[in-house]
């Protein structure tokens, strides 16, 4: 069987295409969008055309986006599951000499997302590791909320029981600089009273929803403010939560 052809991807035809492809043996962490499709960069969109395989967190998803490209390349699993055991098969096709990105479902991988195992896979044995920036939850909503910025903590998903959410927000009551987490449509509204009973009604915080999509949300203000446009509003969908330091004032 032969190799799989690159995929003519819709990049300026000149010389600079050619040199920008991938390249045998590298491996690139592909930003993804994160609901509207004209954020994927032109360079994503290139190189996505020129590997020789594409691990995903599911391939349903990754092959509709590649198909809506216009793009057709092979696709492996990579996700939580079985994040380990797929990291060593993407070394031994990188040592083969083969290219591959490594995309999560939208946005950057590695961030809250599967990708870690494999890039530190080729950091230890010294293979190339390429990013291709592009669209990414947390950065969209912390350049467009209206807080501090010049410094953030990023935890990810906290644990979902309550205990262990008060907890954190207690240990970071105090901090110098914004909090920023995700948040499941499932527990977002009881977090959100987490914060507004730990930290008090008066604290600053954004919480932001479908973020670049048709239905985006941008709920910022007081704690006691923003919990109440949050229970009047739609839970579907995935959340990006900003806490302000304490004293902060929009």
């Amino acid at each position: 069987m032969s190799a799989p052809q690159p995929d003519k991807p819709a990049a300026p035809s000149d010389d600079s295409s050619s040199r920008l492809a991938a390249r045998p043996g590298h491996l690139y962490v592909v930003a993804t969008p994160i609901g509207n499709l004209a954020d994927l960069t032109e360079r994503a969109r290139l190189i996505l055309s020129t590997v020789d395989l594409v691990a995903c967190e599911d391939t349903r998803t990754t092959g509709a986006l590649l198909t809506r490209l216009g793009l057709h390349r092979p696709l492996v699993p990579y996700h939580d599951h079985n994040e380990t055991a797929a990291a060593e098969q993407l070394l031994a096709r990188l040592r083969e000499g083969k290219s591959v990105a490594v995309v999560s479902d939208a946005g950057t991988p590695a961030i809250s997302d599967p990708g870690f195992r494999v890039v530190r896979a080729c950091r230890r044995a010294a293979l190339p590791v390429v990013p291709i920036p592009g669209a990414c939850a947390l950065a969209a909503v912390l350049s467009a909320s209206g807080l501090p910025s010049d410094g953030f903590l990023f935890v990810g998903f906290l644990p979902p029981k309550t205990s262990a959410r008060v907890a954190f927000l207690e240990k970071y009551r105090d901090f110098d600089y914004t909090l920023a987490l995700y948040e499941s449509c499932h527990r977002i509204d009881k977090f959100a009273d987490e914060i507004l009973a730990t930290l008090g009604p008066d604290r600053v915080v954004c919480i932001a929803k479908e973020v670049t999509k048709l239905h985006e949300l941008f709920l910022v203000g007081p704690a006691a403010e923003v919990v109440q446009r949050l229970a009047k509003s739609s839970l579907k969908g995935e959340f990006v939560v900003l806490v302000a330091p304490a004293g902060f004032t929009l």
